[in-house]
């Protein structure tokens, strides 16, 4: 069979996989969109304080999020080497990390929140944000939770329910939103504070659900853990650390460069933080198809990856880029001819949309990139190649964002726009790096990484 058949060939399963993985990644960005239009509603000023709320709190999810997709290699690559013993050991000791990351989350917001007038925000900003922090950082312990199940759940090709489950979460948060924001049927209006308690108990109930339906699930009953609560096995521990830390590094160094533009473009006025508020979550929301479909790369490739089937590692790599620069092209059109119409579902004041309609047009012009990277990364997460493209990404993040972003905005006069330019040009190098380890890791020709799931569990879990 050649290369072209294929690459058709694979691309099918992956997009079926890959359709209500999309859809997931979604459903956390749509929560994110009805809180920007929902607190926008109250002004320019809570959305600035959420909106620096958020940032300061992305640094620790992203983390999560990097140790969580230690437990989907580790499952996917179990699954394609028929080991159910390594893919219950993998979801217990996720969620034993993803607990601790919770709780340190939370403790280290609690001593966050007395030096957030140090940030050099807008005075009102900074007095406005105290009480939603807080709130979304204890949201944590849920939401970190919510991930490790979910990777276990999509590795084991098994999305559809998780995703229902989640969109469940999105349609409490809209109402909780809608009941303690505004103060609808007698609730208190709590305002910018009542988007934090929805979002809190939205994700506490996602939890609950994805917990319960583990429980009752059959065909996953081989797969997750007999003995919920046990003493972790630090080996175990260890081995899903040593696959997550440098995948968090990677989340890190990208959003800790988010966070810092963000901060930067905080000195420039409410404005301004307003207008990339918009722009930010209708770039990141667009950005979730790309991440659904690496998602699905990771499983795909990790699962070939076990089971040795190394000749369509390629074809799955290239249908993955095959069908992101598609949609690419579709979403950047969208944005380059429907800006400024976009920007005005979610703010009214004048001078903040017409900035956030210029930022979308850039935003349209890195998609490409910004999706060809992620797929490039999750094919190299299914192989467990997680080290290097840490480093690269930090590499173009903080060498080349961030100056060159610095530059554009305050010697070059640029402002916020500028910003952005530099996290362009950043995401080109990343993207080009990125694709050209891919492609020479998923040779069949060279020699695999060090990671197969073939060592036994170092101890035996014990029967229920």
């Amino acid at each position: 069979m050649n290369f072209r058949s294929r690459l058709f060939q694979e691309s099918r399963p992956t997009l079926l996989l890959a359709l209500p993985l999309i859809a997931g990644q979604l459903s956390y960005m749509l929560t994110a969109l009805a809180d920007t239009i929902m607190i926008g509603r109250l002004g320019v000023t809570p959305l600035a304080a959420a909106t620096f709320a958020n940032s300061l709190l992305y640094l620790p999810l992203m983390f999560c999020i990097g140790l969580t997709v230690a437990v989907s290699i580790q499952v996917s690559q179990a699954r394609g080497a028929n080991k159910p013993a390594q893919a219950r050991s993998a979801l217990r000791h996720g969620l034993v990390l993803a607990a601790a990351i919770g709780l340190v989350t939370v403790a280290g917001a609690a001593c966050v929140v007395p030096l957030l007038p140090f940030f050099q925000q807008p005075p009102e900003v900074a007095a406005a944000a105290p009480g939603y922090f807080m709130l979304v950082a204890v949201s944590f312990i849920p939401a970190m939770g919510t991930m490790a199940f979910k990777n276990h759940a999509d590795a084991m090709n098994r999305p559809w329910i998780p995703l229902f489950i989640l969109l469940g979460g999105v349609a409490a948060n809209v109402l909780f939103n809608w009941l303690l924001i505004y103060g609808h049927w007698g609730f208190p209006a709590w305002g910018l504070e009542g988007a934090g308690v929805a979002t809190l108990l939205a994700r506490a109930l996602t939890l609950l659900g994805l917990a319960l339906w583990y429980r009752q699930d059959e065909g996953l009953r081989s797969w997750t853990p007999e003995r919920w609560v046990q003493r972790p096995d630090w080996r175990e521990l260890r081995k899903l650390w040593s696959l997550g830390w440098p995948t968090s590094l990677q989340l890190l160094a990208e959003v800790s460069a988010f966070v810092m533009a963000t901060l930067i473009i905080g000195t420039l006025g409410a404005n301004a933080l307003a207008a990339h508020q918009v722009a930010i979550t209708c770039a990141a929301t667009i950005y979730m198809v790309p991440v659904g479909l690496s998602q699905a790369i990771t499983v795909r490739i990790g699962e070939s990856y076990g089971a040795g089937r190394f000749q369509s590692l390629r074809p799955i790599l290239a249908g993955g880029w095959t069908m992101g620069g598609l949609f690419t092209c579709f979403s950047a059109t969208a944005f380059l001819l429907l800006n400024h119409a976009i920007a005005g579902l979610f703010i009214e004041d004048p001078d903040a949309l017409a900035l956030a309609a210029s930022l979308l047009i850039v935003a349209a012009l890195f998609q490409f990139s910004d999706a060809m990277q992620i797929i490039s990364v999750g094919a190299l997460r299914g192989l467990g190649e997680v080290r290097r493209p840490a480093w690269l990404s930090f590499i173009a993040c903080w060498f080349i964002s961030i100056p060159s972003g610095w530059v554009l905005a305050y010697p070059l006069g640029y402002g916020v726009i500028g910003v952005w330019w530099g996290f362009t040009l950043g995401l080109c190098m990343m993207a080009l790096t990125f694709g050209i380890l891919a492609w020479l890791r998923t040779s069949p020709a060279l020699p695999r990484p060090p990671y197969l799931p073939t060592e036994p569990l170092s101890t035996p879990e014990p029967a229920a």
